[in-house]
Parts: C-alpha cells; structure tokens; sequence
C-alpha cells in the first residue's frame, strides 16, 4: 500500500481555539491512525546537514525553511490513494486546530 509523509503546522492559539470536546476527537483519531500502524511524532528542534561534495559535515541549528505556523508533527501513514490519505487525516489536530496538514506520497527511490 502506498505511503505518505505528513506535516502538520499548527500553533497553541489555534489548538486552544478548539472546544474541548472537539480536541478530544481529534486526539482520539489521532490514536486509532497510531494503533492502525501510522508512525507520528510531535516535532522536536531541527538541525541542518550539508556535506558539499562530500568534503566536510556541516551543520546548522534551526529550520530550513519556515512558515507562518511552526511545524508541529510528522507521521508516516499508509492509504490507497491521495484521497484516502485526506480523509484519514481530516480529523487530527492540526487540520482542525486551525492549522494545516501536508501530505506528501512517498515514491519509491530509484
């Protein structure tokens, strides 16, 4: 089955927008997505990695790229399709807390 790769952005100001009940909802859809095989964490600090021309490790504190919400996770979830992948996600967190989730299919390295 295909695999996708998940970013949720989202901040505190959104998430404590939520009506209880509904954070409750998505914390509980977050758990059945975890207990039907999907790996996801919460985002920890970034570090950069550069080795130019393999001559020498660099790296660097902080993101690569930045944007209006923080990253907030990352998952690895399994879905038939672009549109199962969607509604699977629909309910977590990020996609109600006033946040956004990216969904990213995961291709096979050549």
């Amino acid at each position: 089955m295909p695999k996708f790769l998940t970013i949720g952005y989202g901040d505190r100001a959104g998430y404590e927008r939520l009506a209880p009940a509904l954070r409750e909802v998505a914390h509980s859809h977050d758990e059945k997505l975890r207990h039907d095989g999907a790996l996801m964490g919460i985002a920890g600090p970034p570090v950069q990695l550069r080795n130019p021309d393999a001559t020498g490790l660099e790296t660097s504190d902080g993101a690569f790229m930045s944007a209006p919400l923080p990253v907030a996770g990352f998952a690895v979830i399994e879905a038939a399709d672009m549109a199962q992948a969607v509604r699977l996600l629909s309910l977590t967190p990020c996609a109600v807390a006033h946040g956004v989730v990216e969904i990213w299919p995961l291709q096979e390295a050549v």
